[in-house]
């Protein structure tokens, strides 16, 4: 069992920037790609990053490349994503999710899952 716990959410104007958090703690001994997900209110859930166990392979959705990145520190059991040029919409709640499967582009792949920070971008 590994249990996921985000933070750094919180409201931001448009062109600003947040760097999210999310720790992971439990069964950490696992190699695990991770990922970040958002949900807008009365959407579904998207992919917006993933990285892989050594972090030297990333996946981000259309819509967040070149204005996101997401990292790892494997030492600290954390990944963070980091939000910048933020727009409208991207408010969300963005969730992080915790996979052994090699196929870490994939939200239906994901094993573990954090109960979100909500992102608020105001225009």
């Amino acid at each position: 069992q590994v249990r996921l716990e985000e933070s750094g959410g919180g409201l931001v104007q448009a062109g600003g920037s947040l760097r999210l958090s999310c720790v992971a703690s439990g069964r950490t001994s696992s190699r695990y790609a991770m990922g970040w997900f958002r949900q807008a209110p009365g959407k579904e859930r998207d992919v917006v990053a993933s990285i892989n166990w050594s972090g030297d392979f990333r996946y981000y959705a259309d819509p967040v490349k070149g204005r996101f990145t997401i990292s790892r520190d494997n030492a600290k059991n954390t990944v963070y994503l980091q939000m910048s040029s933020l727009k409208p919409e991207d408010t969300a709640v963005y969730s992080c999710a915790a996979t052994t499967s090699r196929f870490y582009w994939r939200e239906n792949e994901y094993e573990y899952w954090g109960q979100g920070t909500q992102v608020t971008v105001s225009s």
